[in-house]
């Protein structure tokens, strides 16, 4: 049957369309995927919509069977990424693949194959993935928690993709964490006791965000984030293009109350952003806006109420990592937004992550809220 498969790289605006509509078929009974907004997934493999693109080359194949669209993956080189130390998971000669989906084994052989060569041609040696396509978007494969949906900016897979990669001759590199906690029950003795010395401290204050000085919010945030991740496993830093970008699609589920920025003497040290989980608004769009869809997401938007808060990224300086306070303004912080996401948006679940496996600060304030790991994605690597 392989002789009836073809593999080719896509050109168009409609095989573009083509690649993004296939998931909605080969998940159409699965009823914990997540149905993406086919513009938005449109304009991530878009070179004059996203500013990855701005430091990044992709080529992206379609595997077509009797005339059917069976297969996808893409292939990328991040020029930053290979400029990174190898220690720090990337470095020169490191390709990437990802947006992977297939009906068969057989199907996603044939892809990886092709996305391989085509690092090769590019002078890789080495590939990881799944990664698609940015770091900061969905790294990792789904290899345990697929009995509920994931939240907003986490992927979902088929159980079979495991066996296909490490079959493929892959081996696990490194694994990434959610944990999942019910935030309508308080902390333990203990947290409460670190958050109330914290509060009884001068040089402390824990801040909500200004939405209204949203660029000079957000240049603080980015400032702590590429010191507190500068060292992290697989950190490529954001570029004024993909900076703009993440702005202008978060910016609407951005609130005051849960984005807060921790200062010492005055100095900002920390943060902590908190976003509603977007996806449990969009699932029931379909992948559309119309008829309908964009009124009750505008709807949503002016004041959502989820079951789940998200918290994509924390970060501490670097000076204070090793410090009992980095625990300390990162408890302070999760306590404040968790009160706000119960009484002002009447969650009742959080989810923290992703987190490095080996991130032992940031899993022991996890585990220390009685959080439990719910999910987690498995980044792979081969040599050629």
């Amino acid at each position: 049957m392989a002789d009836q498969l073809s593999i080719r790289p896509i050109h168009s605006k409609r095989d573009r369309q083509a690649f993004v509509d296939l998931p909605f078929r080969l998940y159409k009974d699965d009823p914990y995927w997540v149905p993406p907004l086919k513009g938005e997934a449109l304009g991530l493999i878009t070179p004059e919509k996203n500013g990855w693109y701005s430091h990044a080359k992709a080529q992206l194949f379609l595997a077509e069977e009797q005339g059917r669209v069976v297969g996808r993956i893409s292939a990328h080189i991040d020029t930053l990424a290979l400029t990174m130390p190898a220690e720090q998971g990337f470095g020169p000669g490191t390709g990437q693949w990802g947006l992977m989906e297939a009906e068969r084994e057989e199907i996603f052989t044939l892809l990886l194959a092709r996305a391989e060569q085509w690092l090769r041609e590019q002078g890789m040696v080495r590939a990881l993935g799944p990664i698609s396509q940015s770091i900061w978007e969905e790294p990792g494969l789904l290899v345990r928690g697929f009995d509920h949906s994931p939240t907003i900016m986490m992927g979902h897979a088929k159980p079979v993709y495991q066996g296909w990669i490490e079959r493929a001759g892959y081996s696990a590199v490194k694994q990434l964490m959610t944990y999942e906690l019910d935030i309508t029950q308080e902390f333990p003795p203990i947290v409460k006791r670190i958050i109330k010395s914290g509060e009884n401290n001068p040089r402390i204050r824990i801040r909500e965000v200004n939405k209204k000085k949203f660029e000079e919010e957000a240049a603080i945030i980015l400032d702590i984030l590429n010191d507190a991740w500068a060292d992290n496993w697989g950190f490529v830093p954001l570029t004024p293009p993909e900076i703009k970008d993440v702005g202008v699609k978060l910016k609407p589920i951005v609130f005051n109350d849960l984005i807060r920025i921790a200062e010492l003497d005055g100095k900002p040290v920390a943060f902590m952003i908190t976003l509603p989980d977007l996806n449990e608004a969009i699932k029931p769009l379909n992948g559309s806006l119309l008829p309908f869809g964009w009124a009750k997401l505008l709807l949503w938007l002016r004041a959502p109420k989820v079951r789940t808060m998200r918290v994509p990224l924390m970060g501490v300086r670097k000076e204070l990592q090793s410090s009992r306070l980095a625990s300390q303004l990162a408890f302070m912080m999760i306590e404040y937004i968790r009160r706000a996401s119960v009484e002002r948006y009447g969650a009742s679940r959080g989810e923290i992550g992703w987190i490095l496996e080996d991130n032992q600060g940031m899993r022991s304030i996890a585990e220390t809220i009685d959080s439990q790991v719910n999910k987690v994605y498995t980044v792979y690597g081969r040599e050629f």
